[in-house]
């Protein structure tokens, strides 16, 4: 594709669409088809030091921003991705490859819901009072940090960059955010949106680049209050490393492992379908998905049997189509990645029950990036396949006997994100939820979310918590203020 044809992503910096000072550009490709289609800035210091003297202005006029005019912004933003939404799900699935259906009903429905939650929130969120009979009282007050920072993704790429900007931008705070560079496109496009919605200059600034220009450089610049990162668990730690003598907050939403428990009393049917969902939705590339089964031994033939009639069933093909179910991996390294594991599961003892090799397709995507989804037998809790993360379509299966063995299978990871528990037995659900090593227990279902609930991981899965009152006060400061009573 000529150069000309290429579309042209810019960063948003007080208000304005602008080019990198540097004017180097990162080569954007569609993973469907393979091909180059945009150029993404390869922002750097310059362009964060433009970023953060715009938000350092911005930041005392809307630190004092009444809540209910900064809802009223927000609530005309989430507006414009609601008009916007069948623009910003195709954006997000020629950028990302999932499926353009997902996008609509998943990713740009949860970016409109995440913002208007948080507008609402901000009206709302009080502070604490304790009295001392006859003495004093205390009070809280719960101020904005000042400029932070927001770095989000290439899995969901608009959904987890409101998930942090909103709460961020409720509480007071100006921001600058940084989307992952595999997946540029729908941050740029909601920067125009933010422009057209009032979003005053400097509150909000987008800049786009690799983690080695752009994204070291803003975790460790020292006018950054606060780091709000999800992504993979390494650059986490590098992230840890880097602020440690700064003593910056950090919100670390980091890598999954995630274990299944399936239990002989399921509702069959139904857990058949939802445990398919949660280990190959978005090509398995949701931190939350299960890609490790455990199954009771007494259903595991039948079971395992169900699971891979249910995943050969999928429809594969163009993300643009509407019927497509399961579309392309995100990029070729990462396509590469993926392949290598599988290789890695055979040379381990593993089995392949469905899937295990890329997929060469016809016409617009047969450049694309396409790998079968894939269910692994016979391997041991210890392998490299169970214990690091893939981050794409593959899951194992394996037996467990008894409670305390699956329990114990599942804790077996030095990740601790999320889990689901398929049972109709009400004790055993309360008693597994309480002794699972996660941060997240779905019982019976799986990524069902209310965002007014705690969201994160413990262990390498990261540290703090998002959502609801979690996310306002992690981007506030607590002060107490005592007034002692006159006698």
């Amino acid at each position: 594709m000529p150069v000309e044809q290429l579309k042209t992503i810019q960063n948003l910096i007080n208000g304005q669409m602008l080019d990198s000072v540097s004017g180097q550009y990162i080569d954007n490709y569609e993973p469907a088809t393979g091909q180059r289609y945009a150029l993404t800035p390869d922002s750097n210091e310059q362009d964060l030091q433009l970023a953060v003297e715009a938000a350092k202005n911005a930041f005392p006029e809307w630190a004092n921003t009444s809540a209910e005019h900064k809802a009223k912004i927000l609530h005309r933003l989430a507006d414009l991705i609601e008009i916007n939404q069948d623009d910003l799900a195709r954006a997000e699935a020629i950028d990302n490859g999932k499926p353009v259906s997902l996008a609509k009903n998943v990713d740009i429905y949860r970016a409109a819901a995440n913002i208007r939650f948080f507008a609402n929130a901000c009206t709302q969120f009080s502070s604490e009072s304790h009295a001392m009979e006859n003495v004093a009282i205390n009070y809280t007050l719960r101020d904005p940090l000042g400029v932070v920072a927001c770095i989000s993704p290439w899995n969901l790429p608009l959904y987890l960059f409101t998930w942090k900007i909103a709460p961020a931008l409720a509480t007071g705070n100006t921001v600058i955010a940084k989307p992952s560079e595999v997946t540029p496109m729908t941050a740029y496009l909601f920067s125009d949106l933010c422009v057209e919605a009032g979003l005053p200059a400097g509150v909000l600034n987008v800049l786009h680049g690799n983690g080695v220009n752009i994204g070291s450089a803003l975790v460790k610049h020292p006018e950054i209050m606060a780091v709000s990162f999800t992504g993979g668990s390494s650059t986490g730690t590098a992230i840890k490393q880097a602020t440690a003598v700064q003593h910056k907050k950090l919100s670390l939403e980091l890598g999954g492992k995630n274990p299944t428990l399936v239990f002989a009393d399921c509702d069959f049917e139904r857990t058949v379908r939802e445990v398919a969902l949660s280990a190959f939705a978005n090509q398995g590339q949701i931190c939350l998905c299960g890609s490790r089964v455990y199954i009771e031994r007494s259903i595991y033939d039948r079971f395992t049997q169900a699971l891979v009639k249910q995943v050969e069933q999928l429809k594969i093909g163009d993300p643009l189509q509407i019927d497509t179910q399961f579309g392309a991996l995100v990029s070729k390294p990462h396509m590469d990645k993926v392949l290598s594991y599988i290789e890695l599961a055979k040379q381990e003892g593993g089995r392949i029950l469905t899937g295990g090799k890329s997929i060469k397709m016809t016409g617009r995507c047969r450049e694309g990036y396409f790998v079968q989804p894939t269910i692994v037998a016979g391997l041991n809790n210890q392998c490299r396949t169970n214990q690091e993360e893939i981050f794409g379509p593959v899951c194992t299966v394996q037996p467990f006997d008894n409670d305390d063995e699956g329990l114990a299978m599942a804790n077996d990871s030095e990740y601790g994100l999320a889990a689901s528990i398929w049972s109709q037995d009400i004790n055993r659900c309360h008693r597994l939820s309480k002794q699972l090593n996660t941060g997240i227990v779905w019982v019976n279902c799986w990524l069902l979310r209310d965002l007014r609930t705690p969201f994160g991981g413990m262990k390498a899965s990261g540290s703090g918590r998002e959502g609801g009152l979690e996310a306002l006060r992690f981007f506030s400061e607590p002060k107490n203020v005592c007034i002692q009573f006159n006698h």
